[in-house]
Parts: C-alpha cells; sequence; structure tokens
C-alpha cells in the first residue's frame, strides 16, 4: 500500500514505483473511474489504446485474414503500391 498527500490545490505526488507501474511520465494523463465507491486509477493513453485494440478484435479474421502473416503481406503491397515500388 501508498500513501499520497493531498496539496492545498488538490494535487497529489503519486510514488514512483506507482508511476512507474502505470507506465507514467511527467505530463501523462490518468484516467479514474469509480465503482462500487472505490476509485482506480490508470495511464489514460494505455486505457484509450485497449479500448481501441479491443475494438478491433476479430476484424483481420472478418476480413478474410486467416494469418497475422496474411495481414502483414497485404499491408506491405498497400505500401509498394502507395509509394509506387
Amino acid at each position: 500500500m501508498e500513501i499520497a498527500k493531498l496539496s492545498s490545490k488538490g494535487q497529489i505526488t503519486i510514488p514512483i514505483n506507482i508511476r512507474e507501474k502505470l507506465q507514467l511520465k511527467t505530463g501523462d494523463k490518468i484516467v479514474i473511474q469509480e465503482e462500487d465507491g472505490r476509485f482506480y486509477f490508470d495511464n489514460a493513453a494505455l486505457v484509450s489504446f485497449k479500448r481501441v485494440e479491443d475494438s478491433f478484435k476479430g476484424a483481420a479474421k472478418d476480413a478474410g485474414f486467416d494469418s497475422e502473416d496474411a495481414m502483414q503481406d497485404y499491408m506491405l503491397d498497400i505500401r509498394k503500391e502507395v509509394r509506387g515500388y
């Protein structure tokens, strides 16, 4: 358990080991969620990335790709076409 002190401006300093676990750096935004009277916070960028990742789940299969290699080959073909080589 870690303890953080609240400043007169309502700010807290997150202990370094917690910042490292959440991969937080200066200027990062934090998502704060309340669930059953408890508050949870996380790295906003990682939460956003996870949501995007979840929304794309199954999209490659739905598009007809049977493997990650097939999808990557398709992307390489598109890049070659766009770049002209």
